[in-house]
């Protein structure tokens, strides 16, 4: 937990504002009681200066350096791809400021430990953007875990398939599927949104194996990964991710000794609770923006000391499951 109590507003820049920050996760910057988004970064700086104008976000910038500098600026988000995750948060955390960094924390375990350490040594906010931990959808999962809705948990197990894109097969690089930056390919991009989860869910994971091939050869990193897995309390998981599947699916089962539920981590299908006293089935819809509600407990964190479900050790954490399952460690 922080010991810096932080003064209203937050004033915040966005590093790499690309398609994400649009309408996922910029607008909670404006929207959030406290904040502020000052500025915004993007290296082709014309496409900087139309965000800016389109946000009405005051500044704009073609160095990340010079944003992260700015005396007007006490926060940084970075939403850039994971390669230059560990040079942009090291910055801000040489500059002494808060940070959100977009997920995965780093393409690694190493490098995400090594970011964790710099805001570690400073006692410095570190956030992740797991937001599936703050949404409504998987708060009500995870209600029905702590309230023992199926009983004593015993696996949870996660099926993740989908069709190549145009682009996979085209065979345009796209960052996600190059193993420089995501050596994991897909995986590194969506799977740790669900593994993340998994952790808070149901604890930590203790350890992980995995198996990691590139099947259809469209692009340099892995498209086919399985893994089983143990949390720290002995439940069992299992996982398989495959990007060159006929259909797609995406459906995650937590089985227990009395009752199981059945949701998805990309979908908006109904999450549904199998138990002794029948079927409960609820739509639960994510918000316009989906990431207001982590943006609003970073705020909580900032000036309330409520601490937020997504930090660096969690995500570094996160890291650590990829990498076992990839074979990295």
């Amino acid at each position: 937990m922080k010991t810096i109590k932080y003064n209203k507003p937050v004033r915040w820049g966005i590093i790499g504002c690309g398609a994400v920050t649009e309408v996922k996760s910029g607008p909670p910057y404006q929207l959030t009681e406290g904040f502020k988004l000052m500025a915004v970064m993007r290296r082709d700086v014309e496409k900087a200066e139309d965000y800016a104008k389109r946000h009405k976000v005051p500044k704009f910038y073609g160095n990340a350096k010079d944003l992260i500098q700015d005396p007007e600026i006490d926060a940084v988000y970075i939403a850039t791809p994971p390669d230059t995750h560990k040079q942009y948060a090291l910055m801000v955390a040489e500059a002494g400021k808060p940070c959100c960094v977009e997920k995965p924390l780093a393409p690694s375990y190493a490098e995400s430990l090594e970011i964790y350490n710099a805001f570690y040594s400073k006692d410095l906010p570190l956030f992740v953007a797991y937001y599936r931990r703050s949404l409504p959808r998987f708060l009500k999962v995870k209600e029905w875990l702590d309230n023992n809705e199926i009983g004593e948990v015993r696996h949870i197990g996660w099926n993740l398939s989908k069709p190549p894109s145009e682009w996979d097969l085209d065979k345009t690089h796209n960052w996600r599927t190059d193993k420089d930056v995501a050596p994991g390919g897909y995986f590194d991009d969506l799977a740790s949104h669900g593994l993340d989860l998994f952790s808070f869910l149901l604890g930590d994971i203790e350890n992980a194996f995995g198996v990691s091939v590139n099947q259809q050869k469209l692009y340099t990193s892995k498209d086919a990964i399985a893994a089983c897995w143990v949390h720290g309390n002995g439940i069992t998981g299992t996982g398989s991710w495959n990007f060159g599947t006929s259909d797609r699916e995406d459906v995650v089962e937590i089985l227990g000794s009395s009752g199981k539920i059945v949701f998805s981590i990309f979908g908006e299908d109904e999450v549904v609770l199998h138990n002794l006293n029948g079927t409960e089935s609820l739509f639960i819809e994510h918000p316009e923006h989906v990431q207001e509600f982590h943006v609003k407990s970073m705020a909580e964190h900032l000036f309330d000391n409520k601490e937020h479900p997504s930090l660096g050790k969690s995500g570094m954490h996160t890291g650590w499951v990829m990498d076992k399952i990839l074979g990295q460690i």
